[in-house]
């Protein structure tokens, strides 16, 4: 099993995450966003789910992002008659041991590519919950782990198009973030009819990093300060989607969890060892809109769970960018409420260099 415990300096991050964009983004043309997003998902630990309409490259982009990576990569085409089983594994009687033996299903990898997820019954949908959250199956009273590092990229068509289950509300709070691609500018499409008519890019794609490698980047980000004032700005984001007038269901305390996550992620595909608002703010839609339902009154209204996250960004105080002066007669102001972490004690510095900060902070 793939241990976290050896670290990347940032140096090593940039420059191993840089080959993976760039080879993405050679099948992927004109989403950088998305692309980088994908990637702050892989590294945070996360599952992805990317919903638009067909044909805009959904499973282009989870196949290409599998293909850059040297680990077991598994695709699971979701499908009306798809069992649990089909997913998880089955145990099969051996009439020659006279005993039982466990038959992995396709779950068993360490890139899990789930195509179109939504057309699959919610019964066998259930079969990816325990997965997602445990990393691992139980089957028959026994218990699999599943391999390290562990990602589920799973793509769904929107609700409206015919053959589509809703995800369960449980299901969609298990992916860290939901992005969707978009159509793309008639520019990057024109690009796309030179690079996609005579063959695949995929065909050419070559991986560019170990499943060692990322698990290497993955310890780094896992070591990325947090500090008190950004986790309290996440909480206070999160603890105003359950309040919020538009919403009859806000976010879970698992969406501050993999916000946060996300955040230190991003953080360290920027260079720094330690999370800003800024990052927290970037991620807010993507990681916490799927997971809301808007009331009636609001659904009348066309108000989407993404405007109104966007909402609550702009409304929630973002902690102070520093102390500010000393008053007269006080002792001098001590550090800002973030920024690097500290030379001693469980958030010091993951023995590379100090970066630059941001806007000050």
């Amino acid at each position: 099993m793939t241990t976290y415990d050896e670290r990347a300096d940032l140096s090593e991050l940039s420059a191993t995450a840089g080959e993976v964009r760039r080879c993405v983004e050679s099948v992927i043309e004109g989403k950088p966003d998305v692309v980088r997003l994908s990637l702050t998902v892989l590294l945070a630990e996360g599952h992805l789910l990317i919903e638009d309409v067909p044909g805009v490259g959904k499973t282009m982009l989870a196949k290409a992002l599998a293909r850059t990576i040297d680990c077991s990569v598994r695709r699971i085409q979701f499908t009306p008659d798809l069992l649990p089983s089909d997913i998880t594994g089955v145990s099969v009687y051996d009439q020659q041991r006279k005993d039982f033996e466990f038959k992995p299903g396709a779950i068993f990898a360490q890139i899990v590519i789930g195509d179109e997820i939504n057309r699959a019954s919610p019964k066998t949908q259930s079969a990816l919950l325990e997965s997602m959250e445990e990393r691992q199956v139980t089957i028959d009273g026994q218990t699999y782990e599943l391999p390290d590092p562990f990602m589920v990229v799973a793509t769904q068509n929107p609700v409206e198009m015919e053959g589509t289950y809703p995800l369960p509300e449980a299901q969609r709070d298990r992916f860290m973030v939901r992005v969707s691609i978009g159509y793309p500018s008639p520019a990057a499409e024109l690009e796309m009819l030179d690079v996609h008519g005579g063959a695949s890019p995929l065909d050419d794609l070559q991986p560019v990093a170990h499943a060692h490698d990322i698990a290497k980047l993955i310890g780094t980000v896992r070591g990325v300060h947090v500090s008190d004032a950004v986790r309290r700005y996440a909480v206070e984001l999160v603890a105003a989607t359950r309040s919020h007038s538009e919403l009859r269901l806000g976010a879970s305390p698992r969406a501050t969890l993999h916000l946060l996550r996300a955040a230190k992620a991003s953080a360290a595909l920027g260079g720094r060892e330690f999370a800003l608002p800024d990052d927290v703010q970037s991620l807010a839609v993507p990681v916490l809109a799927h997971r809301l339902l808007p009331t009636a009154q609001a659904q009348l209204n066309r108000r989407t769970a993404e405007q109104v996250v966007a909402e609550i960004v702009r409304q929630v105080p973002v902690p102070a960018v520093g102390p500010g002066p000393a008053a007269p007669g006080t002792a001098p102001p001590g550090p800002a409420p973030y920024g690097p972490p500290p030379a001693h004690g469980p958030h010091a510095p993951l023995n590379r260099p100090q970066t630059g900060q941001a806007r000050g902070y």
